[in-house]
């Protein structure tokens, strides 16, 4: 099933949970690795066409850092972690001060660790996420070598759609903000999912949870 329109509000409302819960799970995990509470707002779950996913974001010209993964297994897909760039370094602070147990700028770090933190928090969250999925479907997955990159959130939804729509047309945003315990009152973290499963997986999902 890879036509939208094929989809059904029940199936919809289906993915839409899956979505859900595997965000819970990358919260938690997210909380464990960064040693802090972390409160996430309910997250906003939408399935859409791979070459529509600039009407579902913001600014084209913000600066994003974004985490890539291949998933095979029981659910065969692509994942990748966006954040708007600011919220991106702010995510490696965290980090780093939890390894390090005191505050380093961001600006104060070479780029290849401060990739390497932004590597290690988007894998969390996608591995962590993805093993929701397949703890549904009771299967085992293997995951790839999570790549990164910065650039203008435009040029990073292009190569989605130019690479990643050869495996499969459709996509699962999941869009969320987080409060992280410590930070200044009011200041949030928002970070988005895009799941693009291969054309056979959703079908199998599918049928897992008993709506096809």
């Amino acid at each position: 099933m890879s036509d939208m329109a094929s989809f059904n509000e029940r199936q919809l409302d289906a993915i839409r949970e899956v979505g859900n819960i595997g965000t819970g799970n990358a919260a938690t995990a997210l909380s464990g690795l960064l040693s802090r509470m972390i409160h996430m707002d309910v997250p906003q779950t939408e399935l859409v066409s791979i070459y529509e996913l600039g009407e579902h974001y913001g600014d084209p010209m913000q600066i994003v850092g974004a985490v890539f993964v291949r998933s095979t297994g029981g659910f065969n897909c692509s994942l990748i972690f966006i954040q708007p760039e600011e919220d991106a370094k702010l995510m490696v602070e965290l980090l780093l001060k939890q390894q390090f147990g005191t505050f380093i700028p961001f600006s104060e770090v070479p780029q290849d660790i401060t990739d390497s933190a932004l590597t290690e928090v988007g894998n969390i969250v996608l591995s962590s996420f993805l093993s929701s999925i397949n703890m549904l479907l009771s299967s085992q997955y293997q995951i790839s070598v999570p790549g990164v990159a910065h650039d203008m959130l435009s040029s990073i939804l292009d190569v989605v759609a130019s690479i990643y729509g050869q495996m499969g047309e459709t996509a699962l945003l999941v869009n969320t903000v987080l409060k992280v315990e410590g930070l200044d009152e009011g200041r949030r973290i928002s970070g988005h999912i895009i799941l693009i499963p291969d054309p056979d997986a959703l079908d199998i999902l599918l049928r897992k949870l008993k709506v096809i």
